[in-house]
């Protein structure tokens, strides 16, 4: 019988490390030409464009680059260039088109109007030689090597890690550059952390909620994707600020929520929503460190809370893994999938 440690999805996810630890080296010098270029001419606005878990990435983006560098980041639907033929009025704007294969025609057709409309094109794209590559102004290559499993893992984490060092960078701030340098042992250290209470938990569900906030947001969002995609289960994520503005109504007795939670100023909220859930009778999981609630999912102290959902995203893909096979499911070929779809 196939164990967890032995899914490309569990191998893939340790490998994060070893990848953001290159992609980090590799990357540095480019990074620092594109940011001592931005400092320079600085955009008006920040558009991300991407599909699945690239868009959660991107989600993440946008709190990363409204917090740290000021500029508002909004997410651009590919269906408005390549079904709608919109033109869109970009000039001066930073357009970020994130992807894992760099093929995704509705993804470059957006990328070549952005262009047309006098953005600069940036990419985030692990096929350097993908056909989103060569269009783009600018590369920042992922570094994270062929990924043979479905469920996105160590590419989806080392665009996160991309998103921390561009902005590093941009920013010039020397502070961002520790937190950075540190990932990859923060990552090594977290992978060991014991999340089978999730495993043991949502083994025999049907329905979740997934909830984040702040940078843990798109956390959510990735992880409700993977627990359709890999563990059969119907997971729906929701911010902490909206989820009781109806969704709330369905929550009762043993509904499992999952909730992640970073140490800044969201999380005395989200834990306050946490214990509501609680308190309604739903079996609540969260994921913060330092924080001693029932069914606390362990993450690594003194962790800063900008890193904190790659390291909470990490610790679950391992968790994602077992928890799939538990269910009868293999997570490297999750049916009806691919890896690579190309939307219109």
């Amino acid at each position: 019988m196939k164990q967890a440690s032995d899914t490309l999805m569990f191998r893939e996810a340790h490998e994060a490390a070893d990848v953001i630890e290159r992609q980090l080296r590799d990357n540095d010098a480019v990074l620092k030409a594109l940011g001592e270029r931005l400092r320079a001419n600085p955009p008006r606005f920040i558009v991300t464009c991407a599909r699945g878990s690239s868009d959660h990435a991107a989600a993440y983006a946008k709190y990363v680059f409204e917090t740290r560098l000021g500029l508002i980041t909004a997410s651009a639907s590919p269906s408005i260039s390549s079904i709608y033929d919109a033109d869109l009025k970009l000039d001066g704007a930073l357009f970020i088109a994130i992807s894992q294969s760099g093929k995704s025609p509705d993804l470059l057709r957006s990328a070549q109007a952005a262009k047309d409309a006098g953005a600069l094109v940036l990419a985030m794209v692990n096929v350097e030689d993908s056909p989103l590559a060569a269009l783009a102004d600018t590369v920042i290559p992922l570094k994270a090597g062929p990924e043979m499993s479905v469920a996105a893992t160590k590419s989806y984490l080392a665009t996160l890690a991309a998103i921390l060092q561009l902005t590093a960078h941009w920013s010039n701030d020397a502070s961002l550059h520790a937190i950075v340098a540190r990932l990859p042992a923060d990552l090594r250290k977290s992978w060991s952390g014991d999340w089978s209470a999730l495993v043991d938990g949502l083994y025999d569900t049907q329905n979740l909620f997934v909830v984040g906030r702040g940078y843990g947001f798109g956390a959510a969002l990735e992880v409700a994707l993977k627990l359709k995609e890999t563990c059969g289960l119907h997971a729906e994520a929701f911010s902490a600020a909206e989820v009781k503005h109806g969704p709330m109504a369905l929550v009762g007795d043993g509904f499992p929520v999952l909730f992640f939670a970073q140490d800044d100023g969201t999380l005395d909220n989200t834990i306050a929503v946490a214990n509501e859930f609680r308190a309604r009778g739903a079996r609540v999981f969260v994921a913060a460190p330092g924080v001693d609630v029932p069914d606390t999912l362990p993450l690594p102290a003194g962790i800063d809370p900008i890193v904190t959902p790659l390291l909470a995203v990490q610790s679950f893909y391992r968790a994602a893994s077992a928890l799939a096979l538990a269910r009868g499911y293999d997570p490297d070929v999750p049916p009806h999938l691919r890896k690579v779809t190309e939307t219109m």
